[in-house]
């Protein structure tokens, strides 16, 4: 654009003065090419642009506005020149737009785009796309106004993407906000700086599943519907976010937590609002929630954190019963996560020696000579110090560490036990080795035992493997298949915490079994003369009058004084096992025992 000669005007408006005698859109024919022309077109595109348009000097008023601006804002394009373009269209909302927009009018800057609301022609809101271009020195060193500014109606393409978002950020079924807007919610929360604290209560349907299973999806969504419905009304009051996450699975959002106390009185509004049967196309069901509850501040909290928190608070609802609340506990998380720790270093203990094995004597119930001893492993870990097997074997056993860790168990005591044979060829002692039931089913254990027992030169008869009850009664297949071939080996096979689990005692006599370990609960019983329990002892004297008609020999665990031996011993048991006779101990210590000191 051309500011034109002295006396001239740009759209109306005069311009400052040069070296024409006189306005050039007062020449009636213009020179095609010359200012005079450029400026009369620019003028005829400016006015019949579809475009709302307008000229900006470099204060911020309107030098001129074209038929579209004033259509749009409902106002005679000739009345707007001298307004403030900023107050028209929205600029002056905040401080970064007003800074921005002076930046184009001194020239600092050559474009300014924001979407600002307005007040369109028949006066609803609409909202707008408004443009400002700096307008620089022309070629023929006449300055240019400050600003070109134009303005879009976009208030279609904004509320096309808003029902796009809420598409996207909505669960079709129950129309509740989706894992993305919770997670959205939730990190805003955490960033706000007004929001101290933060809580979620994270809830899992239980009885879903069946529902779904026996009555079909359609239901089941019909019924994830309803529950959302109530969960809304729990969350009404307090104006809290009530969310989808997926599968059964919803999470209410407290943004500003007052305490934990708020958050466990909303996660009992849900239990009791869930409680009532939903009436379902002529079906009453009935679902309850296990729900996990935290409550932090939001100070060194993320997202992710804040989860993993919720998933592991509703899975110790689920497990201590379900239909409850469980509220986070730091030291019960901090077991969970040195069980963790502990599962994801079995394999790399095995291989750097971190196991070492303890054995504890079986004695002679009538004599007191020592028979075989116990294999015990202990973990002497580097972090957390010596631990007992009830602290891995159940994890080793989970993430199949186990049978590595039976192996070495195994071979280190044929080892020991050879050692002992040939240092006391008179004073045979058998070792008994526990084996998990993954062992018998992801390893070859008859190929391990015979390569073992061979290495080491240990007799096949003094070694015993014990199996758990419940792992042996009932088997079929390879672990039966397994347990005959260790048998006709030599091997003897012991069922460990005997009277505890199934106790079918008429496979019992199927099974290639030597021995019975009685479970030391029975042998509690005996511990005071004073108070005796008569089943405790009836049922004793019942097994181990069955285990000798089958021509099995009994050891009773746990005997801790001299009147539960002398009962036993009396009640016929072979052998006794506890702390009466000694602790587990170091191998150093049992080849004490067998030279007598």
């Amino acid at each position: 654009m051309r500011e034109q000669a002295e006396g001239g005007t740009l759209f109306g408006r005069k311009s400052e003065p040069a070296e024409c005698s006189r306005d050039v859109t007062e020449c009636d024919n213009p020179i095609p090419g010359s200012p005079a022309a450029e400026l009369r077109d620019y003028h005829a595109a400016f006015n019949a642009a579809r475009t709302a348009m307008a000229l900006v000097d470099r204060d911020g008023r309107l030098l001129a506005a074209n038929p579209a601006l004033g259509s749009l804002l409902g106002a005679d394009p000739a009345r707007l020149a001298d307004r403030r373009a900023a107050e028209l269209v929205g600029l002056n909302g905040d401080e970064r737009s007003r800074d921005a927009y002076q930046d184009v009018l001194r020239g600092a800057r050559d474009r300014l785009r924001r979407t600002c609301r307005l007040k369109s022609r028949d006066g609803q809101g609409m909202w707008a796309e408004v443009t400002v271009e700096a307008l620089r020195q022309c070629d023929q060193g006449v300055p240019a106004a400050g600003a070109l500014l134009s303005v879009e109606d976009v208030t279609e393409q904004r509320e096309l993407a808003a029902r796009l978002r809420h598409l996207q950020m909505h669960d079709p079924v129950t129309r509740l906000p989706n894992r993305a807007l919770f997670f959205e919610r939730l990190s805003a929360a955490l960033r706000s700086p007004t929001s101290g604290r933060v809580g979620i209560c994270y809830l899992d349907l239980d009885g879903f599943k069946a529902v779904n299973d026996t009555l079909g999806h359609a239901i089941g969504d019909r019924l994830l519907a309803a529950v959302a419905t109530r969960l809304l009304a729990c969350v009404a009051d307090g104006g809290h976010l009530a969310a989808r996450l997926g599968g059964d699975e919803f999470a209410l959002l407290v943004e500003e937590s007052q305490d934990t106390e708020q958050l466990v009185a909303l996660a009992d509004t849900v239990l009791s609002a869930l409680q009532r049967p939903f009436e379902l196309e002529g079906h009453r069901l009935a679902v309850s929630a296990s729900i996990g509850v935290v409550e932090r501040p939001t100070a060194g909290t993320s997202p992710t954190c804040l989860m993993q928190a919720a998933d592991t608070t509703l899975y110790w609802a689920k497990a201590d019963g379900k239909a409850r609340w469980t509220l986070f506990d730091p030291e019960r998380n901090a077991h969970r996560m040195t069980r963790q720790s502990l599962s994801s270093t079995l394999r790399q203990a095995v291989e750097r020696g971190e196991f070492v094995l303890e054995y504890q004597p079986l004695v002679a119930l009538s004599g007191g000579t020592l028979r075989g001893v116990e294999a015990l492993v202990r973990w002497e870990h580097p972090q957390f110090g010596r631990l007992a097997p009830n602290r891995f074997i159940g994890l080793a056993e989970e993430n199949g560490s186990i049978v590595q860790l039976g192996h070495w168990v195994l071979a280190e005591s044929c080892r020991r036990a050879r050692a002992w044979q040939k240092d006391h060829p008179d004073e045979p002692l058998f070792v008994s080795v526990n084996v998990a039931v993954r062992q018998v089913w992801d390893s070859d254990l008859v190929t391990d035992v015979a390569e073992i027992l061979d290495e080491t030169g240990l007799p096949p008869e003094l070694l015993q493997l014990e199996l758990t009850e419940s792992a042996v009664m009932g088997s079929a297949g390879q672990p039966l298949q397994t347990l005959h071939a260790l048998s006709e080996m030599g091997v003897r096979i012991a069922i460990d915490d005997f009277g505890t689990g199934y106790s079918n005692l008429a496979y019992l006599s199927r099974l290639p079994v030597a021995a019975l370990k009685l479970d030391g609960s029975f042998v509690r019983g005996f511990r005071s003369q004073e108070h005796p329990n008569p089943a405790d002892e009836t049922i004793v004297v019942a097994l181990v009058d069955l285990a000798h008609r089958l021509g099995l020999t009994v050891t009773a665990e746990c005997v801790e004084n001299a009147e539960q031996a002398e009962r036993l011993r009396r009640i016929g048991c072979d052998t006794g096992q506890g702390w009466f006779y000694s602790r587990p101990v170091a191998a150093e210590r049992i080849s004490a025992m067998l030279g007598g000191h």
